[in-house]
């Protein structure tokens, strides 16, 4: 990996001013959200107006037509702290995530193109909003990835270190380099299939003190 490369396209990407053809929605929604806004700002402040930019993502999914209807219980598979998942059929689930991770809506879309960039073979693409009970979810697409066999984690650690991330404690990593934050890396958010590592779920943030240096 090459850092100065990795870093300018990371920068790049989530600036928005470049990127897949999936990343183009999830760009333009980070965009609008940080419109008169600090990439600086605190994890308190963006707290704070949270709820603020829920009213706005209800508008913008209004305007550009993006809320999604239809969702069956009949299709529920799993859910945990942070999101419920669905089967949309044999290659694909849907996932439903209301941020609850993260300071901001802005930080979970930035989330979202970061594990796109690092783990293109399980991208999400996102399809659109739901509202449920009064609470606002992101809905996106992944490729269904079944396991056949435990993941071991300390396959996890060797391969995060071969790419610069060092272990800070339990799951979580972190890439002092780049200045970014990897957490929640147990056995049910990495799966093994055929071998291979496959990372499902991901919390990505950026230390945005280091990030945009």
């Amino acid at each position: 990996m090459n850092l100065r490369i990795t870093k300018n396209e990371l920068k790049t990407i989530l600036s928005g001013k470049s990127g897949t053809s999936q990343d183009a929605v999830i760009q333009a929604i980070t965009s609008y959200l940080r419109r008169g806004q600090s990439s600086s700002r605190v994890a308190e402040e963006k707290f704070q107006n949270k709820g603020e930019e829920t009213a706005r993502l209800i508008e913008f999914a209004q305007k550009h037509n993006l809320f999604i209807k239809g969702i069956s219980d009949t299709d529920f598979l799993s859910s945990g702290a942070e999101q419920k998942v669905f089967i949309k059929n044999d290659r694909h689930v849907l996932k439903l995530n209301d941020a609850i991770y993260y300071a901001s809506w802005e930080d979970y879309f930035l989330n979202l193109l970061l594990h796109n960039y690092f783990f293109s073979d399980t991208s999400y693409e996102f399809l659109g909003f739901y509202l449920s009970d009064s609470i606002l979810y992101a809905v996106v697409q992944q490729v269904f990835i079944k396991a056949d066999s435990p993941t071991d984690l300390t396959h996890i650690q060797s391969f995060l270190l071969e790419n610069g991330f060092q272990l800070k404690k339990n799951h979580d990593y972190y890439h002092p380099k780049l200045g970014i934050i990897l957490e929640d890396l147990h056995d049910e958010n990495v799966l093994t299939c055929n071998g291979m590592l496959y990372f499902i779920d991901t919390v990505f943030y950026i230390k945005p003190e280091l990030f945009w240096l």
